[in-house]
């Protein structure tokens, strides 16, 4: 039996995403065309969070250090569409599990930075431990990627 792992901060008004890792557009993930299918790109953001690499992909921890990620910031085309739109993003990023497993990652609302302001938008941090990952200092996957501030 699978469980959805409980959603923090759950506000039916949020209907934006922040994406920091492999779902970018600039990693051409095939899960990524399914975001520019439901999403519409508002532009690049940050969140107060430490990011790691966990090889195939990153994983953010959230932080109170003076620590920020960078990655994409997205509002739904279709309000309507949004809670079934989630439910596939929350399967595909691990959240659904059975019962007495750990989600891989646990979607909560946050806070990013964007265009001198700040907005509310779901993201998905990493819910297992980071011990002994390499930490991405400069916050950007793509950079990180790129071999640019490791």
């Amino acid at each position: 039996m699978r469980r959805i792992y409980e959603i923090r901060n759950m506000q039916s008004n949020i209907y934006r995403i922040f994406v920091y890792g492999s779902l970018r557009s600039g990693f051409h993930n095939t899960f990524y065309n399914y975001i520019s299918r439901y999403f519409i790109f508002d532009g690049l953001g940050s969140v107060q969070a430490k990011l790691f690499d966990l090889g195939e992909y990153p994983g953010a921890i959230p932080c109170t250090e003076d620590y920020f990620i960078t990655g994409e910031l997205y509002h739904i085309s279709q309000h309507e569409q949004f809670e079934w739109v989630m439910k596939q993003l929350d399967d595909y990023e691990g959240v659904f599990v059975s019962t007495g497993e750990v989600p891989l990652f646990r979607r909560e609302a946050v806070h990013v930075l964007f265009q001198n302001t700040t907005v509310s938008a779901w993201m998905y941090w990493y819910n297992r431990p980071v011990t002994n990952q390499p930490r991405i200092e400069s916050g950007d996957y793509i950079a990180y990627k790129m071999g640019i501030g490791k």
